[in-house]
């Protein structure tokens, strides 16, 4: 009777701790909706400045284009240079301003905590987004991280209905757990192993199939079988709630009526494989 006490407070213990780190993840959320909100509105002003600015430079070009014939050939050939290096900043400016956009976009959706409406969404660059989001990350927690990616995704796909703020949330805890993986792995031996992700779309008739694989530790039969189990984690307190993998699973299964699934192998590799169903019903 003593031990089955002892075993309950310790349940009980682990539980609340697991539930703090909850509560600590909820507000780190509110603190990020908070600066990608405060970061968007000048982002807005340099995305909006970057494209008038390729305006005017469009405008200066007619006007050097007719007085060249006044210049030098090597006043033209400077001009030349600047205006393109002008130019061509320009686009880069837009181009970053743009994707960063995307990415505090994907913030504040993520941040909400609440399933929203059915999207029509490019899941390939849904994913590939927040695939960079993921390893930039951990790369900024731990800049000695470092993997191979590995890319191959469907063009055929196209755009399907889906939430794309909690389809986010998936993708972002499956590529940091397997990052997690080969992380784990990396230490064990060292120089002998090189991380790998792999990330796939495929489109299988009425299905879209979404596939990321790792070559980390594994897991046994034991773990997968407890795998979307809520609060079970096989990762030290303080860095596993337990609720990753559970969460993804309803989202998959509930939200977007499809399947989430997994094949893996202790020491060798796992692989997480989505269907989700191209016509989604209504939430």
């Amino acid at each position: 009777m003593e031990e089955n006490n002892l075993s309950l407070n310790s349940e009980l213990i682990n539980l609340r701790k697991q539930l703090l780190e909850s509560e600590k993840m909820a507000s780190l959320g509110q603190l990020s909706a908070g600066i990608a909100h405060e970061i968007k509105n000048p982002l807005n002003f340099i995305n909006n400045f970057s494209k008038l600015t390729i305006g005017l430079i469009d405008e200066l070009q007619e006007i050097i284009d007719k007085i060249s014939a006044n210049l030098t050939e090597d006043d033209n050939s400077y001009l030349s240079e600047v205006m393109a290096d002008i130019r061509s900043n320009l686009q880069k400016i837009d181009e970053h301003g743009q994707r960063a956009e995307r990415i505090i976009t994907g913030m504040l959706l993520h941040s909400r905590g609440k399933s929203g409406e059915l999207i029509p969404t490019d899941i390939n660059s849904l994913l590939a987004e927040y695939l960079n989001l993921a390893y930039h990350a951990i790369r900024a927690r731990d800049v000695s991280f470092n993997i191979r990616i590995e890319t191959a995704y469907d063009d055929s796909i196209g755009k399907i209905n889906v939430v794309p703020q909690d389809l986010s949330r998936v993708f972002l805890n499956l590529i940091n757990n397997a990052c997690y993986a080969t992380n784990e792995k990396k230490k064990q031996l060292g120089d002998a192993y090189f991380p790998l992700l792999t990330v796939k779309t495929k489109k299988i008739e009425q299905y879209v199939e979404i596939s990321i694989t790792d070559n980390g530790i594994g897991m046994s039969a034991a773990v997968r079988e407890k795998l979307f189990t809520a609060f079970f984690t096989t990762k030290p307190p303080g860095e596993g709630t337990g609720l990753g993998l559970k969460i993804s699973h309803d989202i998959i299964v509930n939200t977007h009526k499809g399947t989430i699934g997994v094949k893996s192998e202790e020491g060798l590799f796992t692989e997480f494989l989505i269907s989700i169903p191209i016509i989604n019903p209504k939430l």
